[in-house]
Parts: structure tokens; sequence; C-alpha cells
């Protein structure tokens, strides 16, 4: 398992459009997944130790996002060839065991991750309404186990601060997790 960090924000910068299909029997948009206020565009996974050990604060952060006009959408772009744990129907299954607010799309050809210039997940990508990058960094100083209690919000303070102003803080930690799995070419 590789553990990479995340490129600096790249600010303005545009979101990739996406059709992807959902857990939920959906093909889901872009356009259909943001909010008054903005998107946040996660790429996640089942296996991940990383996103396993912020799975519940995801959840909370996107309930939150939800209520400041912030649309949430999850992507799994692994190759779950060599990791089952991260099949359509896995994803199904733990979508519903952990009761994701929020699409949880598969990204098949990759492309989309690719689109985005994913690199690991977990991976954030918070845009504004005017769907302009404003947040490219970590959810909380948590690694492959929770950060203490009242750890700082990162993600959450970013995307509120985006909601309120269009615009994400200059300073951003990188996000860090396991490298996504990419097809053998």
């Amino acid at each position: 398992m590789v553990s990479l960090q995340t490129p600096v924000c790249a600010f303005g910068a545009p979101a990739p459009d996406f059709s992807l299909p959902g857990v939920d029997g959906k093909t889901w948009s872009r356009d259909q997944c943001k909010g008054d206020k903005g998107l946040l565009v996660m790429f996640i996974c089942n296996h991940c130790p990383y996103v396993k050990a912020v799975r519940d604060r995801i959840l909370r952060d996107a309930r939150e996002l939800a209520d400041v006009g912030i649309g949430c959408v999850a992507i799994m772009s692994n190759d779950p060839t060599d990791y089952p744990e991260d099949s359509f129907e896995n994803m199904k299954r733990v979508a519903e065991d952990y009761g994701f607010s929020f699409p949880y799309l598969i990204d098949e050809t990759q492309e989309v991750a690719k689109a985005y210039g994913a690199v690991c997940t977990p991976d954030f990508f918070g845009y504004n309404k005017d769907l302009g990058l404003q947040y490219r960094g970590r959810l909380d100083e948590s690694r492959k186990e929770p950060a203490p209690q009242g750890a700082r919000r990162d993600l959450f303070e970013a995307m509120t601060q985006v909601a309120e102003t269009g615009e994400g803080p200059r300073e951003q930690i990188p996000s860090m997790g396991c490298s996504i799995k990419w097809r053998e070419s």
C-alpha cells in the first residue's frame, strides 16, 4: 500500500463534469450533485485504512455541509481486481450500512479520477457555486487512525468558508491516503 499526499490547490480550476452510476441505481452528473453554494467531490473507497479511519467524520461533515448549501458526492475509482472490498456490490453494502447521505458513484474507466487529478483515497476537491476549485486539503489531522476528539475540522471549516464567501483558505494542508489503484494498461 503506497501512501501519497495530494498536490497544492489549483485555485479556480473548473470541476470536470461526469456521468457515473451510483449505488442507488441512478446515474449522477456533477450538476446533480452540486449544492446552491458549492460542491465537494470526494474520492474514497472501501478498503483503505485512511478512509475507514474517517468514514464517520466524512458522513458528519457531509450532513452539516448540506445545511450550508454544499452538495457532496463520493467517487470510487479503484480497480477492484486486486481489492474485492472495493467492488460495486461492496460499495452498495457500505453505503447502506453507514447511511451515506450523498451519492456514492463508481468510476469504472477511471477517467473521472484522471480528469480531476485524484491521487489517493481520500482525496477532497471543494468547489464554490461557480464550480471553481477552492479546497484541496485534508479532512482533519487523522491518518490511519482518527484524530483526537476536538481536532480542527479543516475540510468542514474550509467548505463553510467557501459557502459563505466563495473562496477557500489560502493555507491548506494536503490530504494523505492510499494511492488510487490504477488499472494496468
